[in-house]
């Protein structure tokens, strides 16, 4: 015992984490699957064969046996869906999509399919309100909703947002390229110069905008008006290309607003309009 403690060496600790995390992988992405059962169905093939060969069942064992020669090419045939689906995971891994550049093709569709649904909401006038995560983490905001962890489109995001679905009176988070929570409840905003001139919706973008990086993105229901909050700041109204090339921007790391934002303009016609009634017309 003591001679085997001493032969062991690092890299053979190395290659039982190794091995453990590879089976913990495969165990975890078969489960809840069809090839949980195919895999099980494998165990037993493999216990029957050992058991064949201790008790002398020489006829069950060549069967068995001939059968394991063959092993690769049955288990590629059996996991075919399993192993392109898992192999289809690693490829879209962060590391690897940071090296080879897919997280900014992934960044494209997902601005391309906000744009298109924010647009069509707002041509419809029905109201919206998307959160777009960045480095701040929101989960705490989203598990106050509906989870769904669905790959994002622009059919998905109108369909949730439209008046019949009982998600539309709420926020969409969006994590990546996924929807991952809707009908989710945001921190209305403390800033007391508002006034009455923002809505819900706006309210509740800017709060959420004053207490994390995130960006988001707001359509109203009576204007039709596509605005964005970010950092506490109203920008608005945008059209689709102007739209497009903020969200561009703030998901690739920028965030400073590029022009005057909504909230000051307002607080400025706010404070001429009470200045004006109290003097009177000129």
């Amino acid at each position: 015992m003591w001679e085997t403690l001493q032969a062991f060496r690092w890299r053979d600790a190395l290659d039982i984490l190794l091995l453990a995390g590879v089976i913990y992988w495969v165990l975890f992405t078969f489960k809840g699957t069809r090839a949980a059962q195919m895999l099980l169905g494998v165990l037993l093939l493999g216990g029957a064969t050992l058991a064949a060969r201790r008790y002398e069942l020489f006829g069950t064992s060549w069967v068995l046996e001939n059968f394991w020669a063959y092993w690769v090419l049955a288990l590629i045939v059996l996991f075919q869906p399993e192993l392109r689906r898992a192999l289809a995971q690693v490829g879209h891994s962060r590391l690897l999509q940071g090296v080879l550049g897919g997280s900014h093709r992934e960044q494209g569709h997902v601005v391309d399919d906000v744009v298109q649904a924010a647009d069509s909401l707002a041509a419809k006038r029905i109201g919206a309100l998307m959160v777009l995560e960045r480095t701040t983490g929101l989960r705490h905001y989203a598990e106050l909703g509906v989870p769904l962890d669905a790959l994002i489109s622009s059919d998905l995001l109108e369909s949730l947002f439209h008046p019949y679905s009982p998600l539309h009176d709420g926020a969409v988070f969006i994590h990546g390229t996924r929807v991952v929570a809707a009908g989710c409840f945001l921190p209305l905003s403390r800033n007391l110069e508002l006034g009455r001139k923002l809505g819900t919706r706006h309210r509740a973008a800017l709060g959420l905008s004053e207490e994390t990086d995130a960006v988001v993105l707001v359509v109203s229901e009576e204007s039709s008006r596509i605005s964005l909050a970010v950092g506490g700041q109203m920008e608005s109204p945008l059209d689709r290309t102007v739209l497009h090339r903020r969200l561009t921007d703030l998901l690739a790391g920028g965030g400073v607003p590029a022009r005057a934002s909504f909230v000051d303009g307002l607080i400025r016609r706010w404070g001429s309009e009470k200045k004006a009634a109290r003097h009177g017309p000129a």
